[in-house]
């Protein structure tokens, strides 16, 4: 599953509002055991487990978008709007913040 959020951040300041928007997530989202390794400056290895599933993929912070590709068994793709939704949500926000400056 692909997906693509635009920003006008620029990169470096956008990897910021992906750590933060990530970190917040895992916070609140514990039990879903949310992980992220970054293996460069823009692309972090993701995963977090669902209905006891462990989903992974890829957070990739571009010029212009922070886009993401999760491999998602065909049970969970009834939930794909929803988990879309959610997302764009998440990063509308923290993006938002980071035009406020709180980031």
């Amino acid at each position: 599953m692909k997906h693509s959020v635009s920003h006008d951040l620029g990169q470096d300041r956008a990897r910021k509002v992906a750590e933060a928007a990530f970190a917040s997530y895992a916070a609140r989202f514990a039990k879903y055991r949310p992980t992220a390794t970054w293996t460069s400056a823009d692309r972090a290895d993701i995963s977090f487990t669902a209905k006891g599933i462990t989903l992974k993929g890829v957070l990739q912070v571009m010029p212009s978008s922070i886009d993401m590709d999760l491999d998602v068994p065909f049970l969970l793709r009834p939930f794909k709007d929803k988990a879309l939704g959610a997302v764009d949500r998440e990063i509308a926000l923290w993006i938002e913040k980071a035009k406020r400056g709180e980031i």
